[in-house]
């Protein structure tokens, strides 16, 4: 969408030639590694994201093993899923400091190690810390990396590849289930979790292959060799010149020979007396060497994640973000209830019948798959304004959420649950519309900060709708509520400036040149 410095490669000439040269993107934008970027998000979804919409079959498990209450128990799924959320920001810290790939690894390897480690759970606390908390932190690190990545390679189609491959969700909810369902009957649930953990080591490859966009300087180390080229080549001219007078050569050629005997005995005596010294200090010197690098790292990518969040051009100066952020918070919530109590209104209604030939939810996982692709190429349309898009999905959602328990056929419930299946699409636009705001410099700190609202909201809005239940022992209510807040959220982005005046693709020229 928006192109920034950082989007475009330059290539510069010798000053004679420099304004024959033209600004030539990187091969890889829109095409190339691009699509290989797409593919690594994609997996990545399927796996984390998959496995999370999958915890369904584990949670029966583990009630059936710890004999602990069904809220208790639920809290593992529910930190596991908000942890990888919430930990957004602090991982725009490790990004900025380490970039995506070596984070995105980092994570792979934190996750395994908390599926594995989760395997020799001896109660439900045990699962708090090792799979709500690790392997929650490694799919944060992994994921943050895979919706950065696909952002800083795409400009043209970018809504669209965000759609592809967050498509991964609806896969990996499909597949990690039937898995983990074969899995725990054929091993039982304690082998199919440290199998999973293996499984879980591919999230590595994928963070391999998230290869970092550099800019394309062949074409200026080559001008830079010919000329010093040419100037070495002056060099000897001048020096044959010189040795030409005869006098002035005999003079140059002894200091050389001189000097050169002294590094020969110089090196001779390293050699004989202080081998193993000499090595000692160049290892020194490299490791000491290795520490400052590391420390200058640190502390630059400490400066820019501090500088995004408290300092002059902080994020939350931007009034439409701190809008967004509001948003984030009831938006998240009102996609989670709905799979949550849907099996239960289909049994108030005696439709329980129907929904096992098809059951709803499958319905609003196969149609978010489709739904996000379609928003996708419709968001990147040169007449569409993404914003526009994604505010028009927003409606649809809610008056679905606020319609559902008014449904009393299975005809019915199924077309509302197809309309929140393709609305609920937008996810896919969500990284699209935060590098609208803010830029592709500050993306990974700007998402990092929309999904921890999302987690937030992943984390605290199933226990508020069940505590509305035991309140007023109605599923009614539980939907109303969370449609009201998510229109709350949403009235907050519409009281807000527009953000764009013209579609982005007419901006990027303007950005570019700032």
């Amino acid at each position: 969408m928006y192109a920034s410095r950082e989007d475009i490669e330059y290539d510069f000439g010798d000053d004679s030639k420099a304004e024959s040269k033209t600004i030539k993107p990187n091969p890889n934008i829109d095409g190339g590694w691009a699509w290989m970027i797409v593919l690594s998000s994609f997996l990545v979804h399927i796996l984390i994201m998959g496995s999370q919409m999958a915890l369904g079959i584990l949670n029966m498990e583990w009630l059936e093993e710890f004999n602990q209450s069904r809220g208790l128990t639920a809290w593992v799924s529910s930190l596991s899923m908000g942890i990888t959320l919430i930990v957004g920001p602090f991982i725009g810290l490790f990004i900025s400091m380490c970039g995506c790939r070596k984070t995105a690894i980092i994570g792979g390897i934190l996750n395994a190690l908390g599926w594995i480690l989760s395997a020799y759970a001896s109660d439900v606390h045990y699962l708090f810390l090792t799979f709500g908390v690790t392997a929650g932190i490694g799919s944060g690190m992994v994921y943050l990396p895979a919706v950065v990545m696909v952002g800083q390679y795409f400009q043209k189609r970018r809504a669209l590849a965000q759609g592809l491959s967050t498509t991964g969700t609806g896969f990996g909810a499909f597949l990690m289930t039937a898995l983990l369902k074969y899995l725990c009957t054929e091993f039982g649930w304690r082998n199919a979790m440290f199998i999973q953990g293996a499984i879980s080591l591919n999230l590595c490859v994928c963070g391999a292959l998230m290869r970092p966009l550099f800019r394309v300087v062949s074409e200026k180390h080559v001008v830079r060799s010919n000329s010093e080229d040419n100037q070495a080549k002056a060099l000897s001219h001048s020096a044959e010149t010189i040795r030409s007078n005869g006098v002035l050569s005999e003079e140059p050629e002894k200091r050389e020979e001189a000097t050169n005997e002294e590094v020969l005995d110089s090196v001779q005596h390293i050699e004989t007396g202080g081998k193993s010294r000499s090595e000692r200090s160049m290892y020194g010197l490299r490791l000491l060497k290795t520490v400052s690098q590391l420390t200058v790292t640190v502390r630059k990518g400490f400066a820019i994640w501090y500088s995004s969040y408290f300092g002059a051009a902080s994020l939350f100066t931007n009034r439409v973000f701190v809008a967004f952020i509001i948003w984030a918070l009831f938006a998240y919530s009102s996609f989670v209830i709905p799979f949550i109590h849907l099996p239960e209104i289909v049994k108030q209604y005696n439709l329980s019948g129907q929904n096992n030939i098809f059951p709803l939810t499958s319905i609003i996982a196969i149609v978010h798959i489709f739904g996000k692709v379609i928003l996708g190429i419709i968001s990147d349309l040169p007449c569409i304004s993404t914003w526009n898009v994604f505010l028009m999905a927003n409606f649809t959602l809610v008056t679905c959420i606020l319609t559902l328990p008014l449904m009393q056929t299975y005809v019915t419930l199924a077309v509302v649950c197809a309309l929140i299946g393709f609305s609920s699409g937008y996810f896919s636009l969500m990284p699209v519309v935060t590098e609208d705001l803010v830029g592709t410099r500050h993306l990974a700190n700007a998402y990092g900060i929309i999904i921890c609202a999302n987690g937030i909201s992943a984390l605290l809005g199933p226990p508020f709708a069940g505590w509305i239940y035991d309140m007023t022992h109605k599923y009614d209510f539980s939907f109303y509520i969370s449609g009201l807040l998510y229109m709350v959220g949403i009235i907050f982005l519409l009281i807000q400036p527009c953000i764009q005046k013209k579609h982005p693709r007419e901006k990027s020229t303007e950005e570019a040149q700032v």
